[in-house]
């Protein structure tokens, strides 16, 4: 089912569309709603590049429960 994020959203939560396909897969790992093999594959990357993107996202103010305006 494919789902559409509008431009507008993506650059509120200061996201490019790639940053945002890797919050969401990694939320969804961290939940435990996806294994990390998953997740990567959605994505199109391998688990350890996968791991490492949203490891570097997190740590890096990416993630959009760690910015307040």
């Amino acid at each position: 089912m494919p789902h559409t994020i509008a431009d507008e959203i993506l650059t509120e939560a200061r996201l490019t569309e790639r940053a945002a396909e890797i919050e969401i897969a990694g939320r969804l790992f961290d939940a435990g709603r996806l294994t990390l093999w998953l997740a990567a594959r959605w994505v199109g990357l391998g688990r350890v590049d996968l791991e490492s993107e949203w490891r570097v996202q997190k740590n890096s103010g990416l993630s959009a429960r760690d910015r307040s305006d």
